[in-house]
């Protein structure tokens, strides 16, 4: 057996077989390496693809590297794949180079000393409980709590010993009292999902602290453009990229931030274990969002901001829930802790009106009504909640309009709206 060190490329004389092209394998640059290919039988040439000189090329854009198999330079190298950590290339569902590129970026965004990409934000909010949490341990979860995670608690975390206790949002500094010898975690959303409530976050982590307890952050309102949790001392900071950082309806992706890279590592491993993976053709569409992230939530935000002091005008409104309005639970938290606000906001109607919506909700021409938020588009998703949560008396529902401003003009937006309270109130007066 023969070899070409310059190429990295092991073979037999002629006929020549290539036995290995490591990922060092360079252009091919003299007749004879050009020739070593040319002897190749085509089943051959099909399967190896000739390496392109590419000295003189820089892109702007982030190249997509898709992997199942990693090559490794040596039988050695590969018996030792696990030293590589964590983080490390040994297989392409634990990243590839695209990955590691959204996550540098991510983690330099959220201040962090590390972050995973996971398949969706409610993926992130599963793999930090199930890495932190035990048979016997509690994790505190906000009333406010994204509704799938709630369902996570219940059907998933009991049945493994794990418990939950639910939490008034606006508690503040008065958690304290909640904390137990169990509890292990307190998992915070802020503002809250529909209800926007703004939380004391750094009370919430000043008294977790205090009792050798960790916090979390669902951070997807905010994007780490207009608020950071772990540079107010939370461990974990999770952001749905499928919403503002993909930024355009298209993907569904999350990520986990940290203070503490050994939770780095923990969370990666945990989600080796799971099976656990992301297509690195998502991260390139993330990365291509986030590039805009800023331009669009300057933007959104300014529109959301108007729309709602409109809104909190109009006679059919009862109230308007956006962090930014001074009526709105905890505004003076956001106006400390916050840059700015994004797109998301609540109305809620007289109650009197309610019952109109749907048909009302039927005649809108550039809103579109859907889940989810964050993207080029704005939309609508009426929602029947507990009165309590909207500070009414319990036992009974009121529905709300959630609202999420796009990028489209905002006279057409606005347009919408006003035939929205148009509809609302001739058809109340008509009835």
């Amino acid at each position: 057996m023969m070899r070409h060190d310059s190429m990295r490329i092991y073979y037999r004389p002629a006929p020549y077989k290539i036995w290995a092209w490591t990922p060092k394998l360079r252009a091919l640059r003299s007749p004879g390496d050009r020739a070593i290919v040319a002897a190749m039988k085509d089943l051959t040439k099909v399967v190896h693809h000739p390496p392109v000189d590419k000295d003189g090329f820089t892109s702007l854009a982030v190249p997509t590297y898709r992997a199942s198999t990693i090559v490794f330079d040596s039988a050695d190298a590969y018996a030792q794949r696990k030293r590589r950590g964590a983080s490390g290339y040994a297989y392409g569902l634990h990243g590839t180079p695209t990955t590691r590129t959204l996550e540098s970026q991510l983690s330099a965004l959220e201040e962090a000393a590390g972050t995973i990409i996971l398949p969706s934000g409610q993926a992130g909010i599963a793999l930090i409980f199930l890495t932190v949490l035990g048979p016997g341990d509690t994790v505190l979860v906000p009333a406010n709590l994204y509704p799938p995670a709630l369902d996570l608690c219940r059907d998933i975390l009991a049945p493994l010993g794990i418990g939950h206790r639910v939490y008034d949002p606006t508690i503040g500094a008065g958690i304290a009292a909640l904390i137990d010898p169990d509890c292990r975690l307190i998992w915070t959303e802020s503002p809250g999902s529909a209800t926007m409530e703004v939380g004391d976050l750094p009370a919430i982590v000043a008294a977790a602290r205090d009792r050798g307890v960790l916090t979390g952050c669902d951070n997807s309102w905010a994007t780490p453009l207009l608020f950071k949790p772990l540079a107010i001392g939370m461990d974990f900071a999770m952001e749905a990229i499928t919403k503002y950082i993909g930024g355009h309806s298209d993907l569904l992706l999350g990520s986990v931030s940290v203070r503490d890279p050994a939770w780095d590592v923990r969370l990666r491993e945990r989600a080796h274990m799971l099976g656990i993976g992301v297509s690195p053709d998502d991260c390139t569409i993330a990365l291509r969002g986030i590039e805009t992230l800023g331009v669009r939530l300057g933007h959104i935000g300014g529109v959301a901001l108007d729309f709602a002091g409109r809104l909190a005008d109009h006679p059919v409104v009862e109230r308007v829930l956006h962090p930014a309005l001074p009526d709105c639970p905890g505004h003076v938290f956001w106006k400390r802790d916050f840059k700015g606000a994004s797109g998301v906001f609540s109305v809620i109607f007289a109650p009197e009106r309610e019952a109109l919506l749907d048909a009302a909700l039927a005649h809108m021409r550039s809103f579109v009504i859907g889940a989810s938020w964050g993207g080029t588009r704005s939309l609508l998703a009426p929602m029947t909640m507990p009165a309590e949560r909207l500070g009414g008396p319990p036992g009974r529902s009121r529905r709300l309009l959630r609202i999420s401003i796009g990028l489209e003009d905002r006279d057409d937006l606005w347009s919408d709206l006003a035939d929205l309270l148009d509809r609302l109130a001739g058809s109340a007066a008509a009835g």
